[in-house]
């Protein structure tokens, strides 16, 4: 019965007065049905039936297959007249109801101290100027096939009959084939009313690219890509961006809505890098910090330790085949580069006397600088 006046015969009725629903501005409420069909054995939370008015028309919700137990669907900011023999509403402030057992009075209140630990009264909103985006994990639905880390996108096309909006449609992500599990899809910039019962939002940093390297992604999720490195390329396949496996192109400097559980991305400088083979020496970089000099036995017999320094650049271009080829620009300097350029010196040293090694400084460096770069070559660099 709604405001008004009502004659109804306390020989057959009973009436008692419950509050209208309230939800603030920027809140949410979550809704407990007590009475319908029972929940599936594969779900944790009630249909939507969008026939029951929000929950105020307890007729049509049982006729239209309404099930008991926690809902999928939220009361966003508004007010409401709700029968609370049927349905009990968990707000941010307190649980309205009529009378319950102790026993259903404690399941509510769990179920509140939840919502609550999980900030599920209030929308998640990312704000552009943090950098974030947000990782869904969705707790019900069929689960992830074997072998599989991370659920594909579905429904984000607005133009599709399912679009489920960024996750605040529960039934719609359902019916396009949502999967539970961590989800390829994450949401960006926005303000987003998702019930946490039904997937919670992890806030991650987006990855940045500075503008003085590129990144190469290693995608764990997707197709099997198509080998675009050719035959003659025996260290590994690259993949088109969208597949499994190391993607040929780089990302450029910039931000990205990068799903980190879905890949990783190696950041590889493209400006000329300076390492130095010298003891306690070392750029901001820090690739060369275990780097030391190199020891040299001349042919005379002395031991100098000779201090170098090379200066490297990587193609963007051939970025992802570095990566493909070593995994780390660190792991390609201290277990390549290094024992590479120490052999180098060491035959060198080992062909001229220690006063011959000074004076033909200048020549030892333009023959090294020729047949390195030669060297350097065939791993891709500069």
């Amino acid at each position: 019965l709604r405001a008004g006046f009502h004659l109804k015969t306390p020989l057959m009725f009973k009436i008692h007065r419950s509050p209208l629903i309230t939800i603030p501005q920027g809140k949410m409420a979550y809704v407990f049905a007590r009475d319908g069909k029972s929940l599936d054995t594969t779900q944790t939370l009630g249909r939507v039936v969008t026939e029951s008015d929000n929950f105020q028309d307890v007729r049509a919700f049982l006729n239209n297959g309404g099930q008991k137990g926690p809902q999928r669907a939220i009361l966003r900011e508004g007010t409401y007249a709700i029968n609370l023999s049927q349905f009990i509403i968990i707000t941010e402030e307190k649980v309205y109801s009529l009378a319950t057992s102790k026993e259903e009075y404690n399941q509510m209140q769990q179920m509140a101290s939840k919502i609550r630990d999980l900030n599920g009264f209030t929308p998640i909103i990312i704000n552009g100027s943090q950098d974030l985006i947000g990782i869904v994990t969705v707790n019900e639905g069929p689960s992830l096939p074997s072998g599989e880390i991370i659920a594909p996108i579905v429904g984000n096309d607005s133009k599709e009959e399912n679009y489920h909006n960024n996750f605040q449609d529960p039934e719609k992500f359902l019916l396009a084939g949502g999967l539970k599990g961590r989800q390829y899809q994450v949401i960006s910039d926005g303000t987003y009313f998702i019930n946490r019962l039904f997937a919670t939002v992890e806030l991650l940093p987006k990855k940045v690219i500075d503008i003085t390297e590129v990144g190469v992604v290693i995608s764990y999720f997707g197709e099997k890509g198509i080998d675009v490195t050719g035959d003659s390329y025996t260290h590994g396949e690259l993949v088109a961006q969208g597949c499994k496996g190391i993607w040929q192109t780089a990302l450029q400097p910039g931000k990205y809505a990068f799903n980190e559980y879905a890949g990783k991305v190696v950041k590889v400088p493209t400006i000329n890098v300076i390492l130095k083979w010298i003891s306690g020496q070392s750029g901001n970089h820090k690739l060369d910090e275990n780097l030391k000099e190199v020891s040299l036995i001349t042919k005379d017999a002395f031991e100098p330790n000779l201090p170098l320094t090379v200066v490297m650049h990587i193609d963007y271009k051939k970025a992802s085949k570095v990566i493909q080829r070593f995994g780390d620009i660190k792991i390609l300097i201290e277990q390549s580069i290094d024992p590479m350029i120490a052999g180098y010196f060491k035959n060198i040293g080992q062909q001229m006397t220690l006063i011959e090694l000074i004076q033909n400084r200048n020549e030892v460096q333009d023959r090294a600088s020729k047949e390195m770069k030669e060297k350097f070559e065939r791993y891709d660099l500069e």
